[in-house]
């Protein structure tokens, strides 16, 4: 907010008090109650000022309208750039105010979202090999009553000055952006789909001409789509991908648990995949009614993998705790062991 706007604030705000305070007086004694005027004041500085006096001291600022919605302050992306000469910068996704650019730490910060077709952000991602390109997935992961939705992916050739939509536009929301380390051509798309309905627009994507062409490398169902997506850092064809099913209707309903939900795994750049929640495999993972799903990999040893899994209330696998909980792994997703 510029000094110029608290002027009009305060100004608004000492309005709206000094009229509060010249209110009519009321005197109580025996008789009954009467309204005595209040005497009449001669001008000051305090005065109210009359609405054309105020039309014609806003009339030189410009006024912009933030809406339609009217979402909650919450945070939902954050990249920073890997390569050495940029410990400074790093880009902030918003759930409904867009992409913001830092570059002296946090102190402050310029809107780069000029360009982007909604305000609404999933996920950032920068490439490592080329800081200059960025990544956006529009659309929130998180299912709210303030969520909204996007409209694909967008991607930035300049560091944000200017963006170029990319496709997946009816994925609507999405959940992580992964990019090779050495080749920024190869990029991975885990994308949610409609939250209000079924749809088959989702599931985990991958170009490798920088955006032109897309293939969907794992779909699960219509009603289930992929919020997590983690990339080995020793091995680029190895990645964790996290099936979420949810659905919401009427209002305040919602489904967020299904046989959908699961970890997959592929050693091949997403040729093939496993289901490490198949019950078949017993390796430690809850398997039933399972909901969101957040995967991180140990930068220091990738062999080593956590998992948060949501599970349904009243399941009573003793594997899967009241809740679920967080698992690890320290054989690259071969066993698990809750750890929390």
């Amino acid at each position: 907010m510029n000094r110029e706007t608290l002027a009009v604030a305060a100004l608004l705000c000492g309005v709206a008090f000094t009229a509060s305070s010249q209110a009519p007086t009321v005197r109580r004694d025996r008789k009954p109650a009467r309204v005595a005027p209040a005497p009449p004041q001669a001008r000051s500085d305090t005065t109210p000022a009359s609405k054309d006096s105020l039309t014609s001291f806003t009339e030189s600022f410009s006024f912009r309208n933030l809406g339609p919605a009217a979402y909650s302050g919450r945070v939902t992306a954050l990249a920073v750039p890997h390569a050495a000469g940029y410990p400074n910068t790093f880009y902030v996704g918003a759930a409904g105010g867009g992409v913001w650019k830092t570059t002296n730490g946090g102190i402050t910060w310029q809107s780069v979202s000029e360009g982007l077709g909604v305000q609404t952000i999933g996920d950032l991602a920068v490439a490592r090999s080329d800081t200059n390109i960025v990544w956006v997935g529009t659309g929130e992961k998180n299912s709210l009553r303030s969520q909204w939705w996007g409209d694909g992916v967008y991607k930035s050739t300049d560091g944000g000055k200017k963006w170029t939509n990319m496709g997946l536009k009816d994925t609507r929301s999405i959940g992580r952006i992964v990019l090779h380390p050495t080749n920024p051509d190869i990029v991975y798309v885990a994308a949610l789909g409609h939250l209000w309905g079924t749809n088959p627009e989702r599931g985990i994507y991958k170009t490798t001409d920088g955006g032109k062409t897309w293939s969907r490398i794992l779909f699960v169902n219509d009603t289930t789509g992929f919020v997590d997506l983690e990339m080995d850092p020793a091995n680029p064809e190895v990645l964790y991908a996290a099936a979420w099913h949810r659905l919401r209707w009427g209002g305040s309903h919602m489904q967020g648990v299904g046989k959908g939900s699961g970890i997959y795994k592929t050693v091949d750049g997403g040729k093939s995949w496993t289901k490490l929640t198949d019950p078949a495999l017993k390796n430690g993972l809850p398997t039933d009614r399972l909901g969101r799903i957040g995967l991180a990999l140990s930068a220091k040893d990738p062999k080593v993998v956590y998992a948060t899994i949501q599970v349904d209330r009243g399941v009573t696998d003793p594997l899967q705790g009241r809740y679920g909980g967080v698992f690890r792994s320290s054989d690259a997703g071969a066993t698990w062991t809750q750890v929390n």
